[in-house]
C-alpha cells in the first residue's frame, strides 16, 4: 500500500481540524471539569480545618465527602452516558456543566450554612457535583473523535485532555490566591461562562445519522452485560483505567499521610501533591497520543505508560523519600505515567459502535473514579494494622494486576473506522 503524500495543503486541513471548535470547546470544558473534580481534593484540609475538624475527623470525613462526590461521578457516569447516545452529545455538555456549575457555586456557601449539618450540606453538594461532572469528558471526547479524521484522533483526543488537566494547576492558585469558598465560586463561574461558547458547537454527523433511524437502538446501557464480547470489551476499558485513580485518589489525595508514614518531617501538602500530578499527567496526556501514532498501536502505548507509573508507584513508596519536594516530584513522574487517560478513554469510545459510544465513553471514565471507593475504603481498612505504606502497596498491586490484565487482552482499535453500530 502506498503512504499518502502530505502536502502543505493537507497540513493546513489537518491543523485546521485539530483545532476547530468542537476540539477547542472540549478542552476548554475539560480545564473546567478537572478544576471542579480536584478542587475538594486541593482545598480538603483547609476547608475542613475551617469547619472545626481535627486530623483524625479530616480523614474520616473527608474520606467521606470524597467518595459521595465519586458516587455522583458513578450514577453520573450512567445517566449522561445514556443521554448522550439518546439526545445526542451537545445535550449532554450543556447538561452536565449547568449541574456542577451550579453545584460548586452551592459548595461557596458552606461556612454560611446554618439549617443542617455543614459537613452533611458539603457531602450532598459534592454528590450533585459528581453527577455534573460526569457527563463533561465522555461527550467532549466521543463528539471530537467522531468529527475528527481518524490519523487525528489520538492526537486531538490528547489535545484534549493535556490542555483540560491544567485546569488542576489553576485550581492550586487560586486557592492559594484567594481562599477555598472564592474558588468554588470561581469554578461555578467559569462553567457559566463555557455555555456561551458551545453555542456555536455543532452535533457530530456520526450521530445526527443514527438519530434519524428510530429502528437503532441507541444508550442502551444494559446491553454491555447481555453479551459476552461486549461485557468483555467495557469490563476491560474500565479495567485499564484503574491504576490511574489509584495514582489520584490515594498516593496523591493522601499524600500528606503518606509524608508522615515516611519520616518526611516537613508538612506535605495534597494540594500541592495534586497539583504537581496534574502537571505530569498534562504533559503525559499530550505525549500519549504521539506515542500511540509512532507504535500505531493504543496498546503499546498505554503499556508503556502504565508500565511507567508502576516503576514510579514502587519509588513513591519504597525508595525512602525524605523531603516533600522528593514525594511532589514523584507525584510528578507519577502524573506522566497515567498521562494514558486521554488514550484509556479513546479506546474505550472506539471499542464501541455509534449508538452505544457516548454510553461508553462517559460510563468507562466514571466506573473508574467510582472504583475509587472501594480502594479508599481497603486503604482505610488496611491502615490501622498494617501501615500506611502496606495499604497502599496492598491497593497498588490490585489495581495493577487488573490494568495489566485488561491493556494486554483488549482488541487493538489504532486506526479503527468508528461509523458503524453494535
Amino acid at each position: 500500500m502506498s503512504t499518502p503524500t502530505v502536502t502543505p495543503a493537507s497540513q493546513r486541513t489537518a491543523t485546521a481540524s485539530l483545532f476547530s471548535l468542537p476540539v477547542i470547546v472540549a478542552a476548554l470544558g475539560y480545564f473546567v471539569d478537572i478544576y471542579d473534580l480536584l478542587l475538594f481534593g486541593i482545598v480538603r484540609l483547609p476547608s475542613l480545618q475551617s469547619l472545626g475538624l481535627n486530623a483524625e475527623q479530616i480523614s474520616i470525613e473527608g474520606t467521606r465527602i470524597f467518595n459521595w462526590q465519586m458516587g455522583g461521578l458513578l450514577l453520573g457516569g450512567i445517566l449522561w452516558g445514556v443521554l448522550g447516545d439518546k439526545r445526542g452529545r451537545l445535550s449532554v455538555l450543556f447538561g452536565s456543566i449547568i449541574t456542577y456549575s451550579l453545584a460548586n457555586i452551592a459548595c461557596g456557601f458552606i461556612p454560611q450554612v446554618t439549617f443542617m449539618d455543614p459537613i452533611t450540606y458539603y457531602a450532598l453538594m459534592r454528590f450533585i457535583a459528581g453527577i455534573g461532572l460526569a457527563g463533561e469528558l465522555g461527550a467532549g471526547i466521543t463528539l471530537v473523535s467522531e468529527v475528527l479524521p481518524t490519523r487525528l484522533r489520538a492526537i486531538g483526543t490528547s489535545l484534549v485532555a493535556g490542555i483540560g488537566l491544567s485546569g488542576a494547576v489553576v485550581a492550586y492558585f487560586t486557592v492559594k490566591w484567594f481562599d477555598w469558598s472564592t474558588a468554588y465560586f470561581v469554578g461555578g463561574g467559569m462553567g457559566i461562562g463555557l455555555l456561551l461558547l458551545r453555542v456555536g458547537v455543532v452535533e457530530s454527523g456520526m450521530f445526527t445519522n443514527v438519530a434519524a433511524d428510530s429502528s437503532v437502538s441507541k444508550g442502551d446501557f444494559l446491553s454491555f452485560f447481555t453479551n459476552q464480547s461486549r461485557f468483555s470489551r467495557y469490563m476491560k476499558c474500565i479495567g485499564i483505567g484503574i491504576p490511574t485513580w489509584f495514582v489520584i485518589g490515594i498516593l496523591a489525595t493522601f499524600s500528606n499521610e503518606f509524608g508522615q508514614a515516611l519520616g518526611i518531617t516537613e508538612p506535605v501538602q495534597p494540594g500541592l501533591a495534586i497539583m504537581w500530578c496534574y502537571v505530569g499527567l498534562s504533559t503525559g496526556d499530550l505525549a500519549s497520543g504521539f506515542i500511540s501514532q509512532a507504535l500505531a498501536s493504543r496498546k503499546k502505548a498505554v503499556s508503556l505508560l502504565m508500565s511507567f507509573t508502576l516503576l514510579a508507584s514502587l519509588i513513591y513508596l519504597f525508595a525512602g523519600l525524605k523531603t516533600a519536594f522528593a514525594l511532589y516530584m514523584a507525584c510528578l513522574a507519577l502524573g506522566f505515567g497515567i498521562g494514558y487517560w486521554a488514550m484509556f478513554v479513546t479506546i474505550g469510545a472506539e471499542q464501541f459502535g455509534t449508538n452505544l459510544r457516548a454510553t461508553a465513553a462517559t460510563t468507562v471514565p466514571n466506573m473508574v473514579r467510582g472504583l475509587t471507593i472501594p480502594m479508599t475504603l481497603l486503604y482505610q481498612y488496611f491502615k490501622p494494622g498494617s501501615g500506611t505504606i502496606t495499604a497502599g502497596a496492598i491497593v497498588g498491586i490490585l489495581a495493577f494486576a487488573i490494568g495489566f490484565y485488561s491493556i494486554l487482552t483488549i482488541p487493538e482499535t489504532h486506526g479503527k473506522e468508528l461509523d458503524y453500530l453494535e
